[in-house]
């Protein structure tokens, strides 16, 4: 049998692999189009772009990658709990960001890592911060290109393979930019 009659019974294998490779990819894009679809406005980018800060200096805190997934829900029921409670989103990602550069300091966590994700934080989140201070189609604007801005963080933790998992760093890119540039294009065109 030569190779030419073979290839074609192994190509839908090779597509399965290489779409089961890109399942960040499809997670991110599925996650942004909920998040769209459930609020798609400046707050709803604001708590995403939280989360996503929280995941990266959890994981730097703790010294462990994997603690940015296991960052995702627990980091979303305690902003979703703050909701409840009446308790703005920033300030329940103050007090978790403090606490987890305390814990990054006792368990001496690598300090370049933990220093990079705290002033991540402190910008990234000092514009999302910034933009509750605006008026809601400016501040939906100041807060999407901040998140969209995150996507190139997650890029070099992409590449680096550092941090966070490479999967996390590609979920997030592929969930920062489309939801960005869709509330900008729902707030500028409603």
């Amino acid at each position: 049998m030569s190779t030419e009659q073979q290839a074609p019974a192994r190509a839908p294998a090779q597509t399965a692999t290489a779409l089961w490779h890109r399942w960040p990819t499809a997670v991110g894009l599925l996650a942004a189009a909920f998040a769209l679809l459930a609020g798609g406005d400046r707050d709803t980018v604001i708590t995403a772009l939280f989360v996503a800060l929280t995941c990266y200096l959890a994981a730097a805190a703790f010294g462990r990658p994997w603690v940015a997934w296991a960052a995702v829900p627990i980091a979303s029921v305690a902003v979703t709990v703050g909701q409840i409670l009446d308790i703005e989103s920033w300030m329940v990602i103050g007090a978790a960001s403090v606490l987890l550069i305390v814990v990054g300091l006792l368990r001496r966590a690598s300090r370049p890592a933990l220093t990079a994700q705290s002033l991540a934080m402190l910008g990234y989140g000092g514009v999302a911060t910034l933009a509750l201070a605006l008026v809601p189609v400016a501040g939906a604007v100041l807060a999407s290109l901040s998140l969209i801005a995150h996507a190139i963080w997650d890029l070099i933790h992409y590449r680096r393979n550092a941090v966070v998992p490479r999967s996390l760093a590609e979920f997030c890119m592929f969930f920062d930019v489309p939801l960005g540039v869709a509330v900008i294009v729902l707030v500028l065109t409603s």
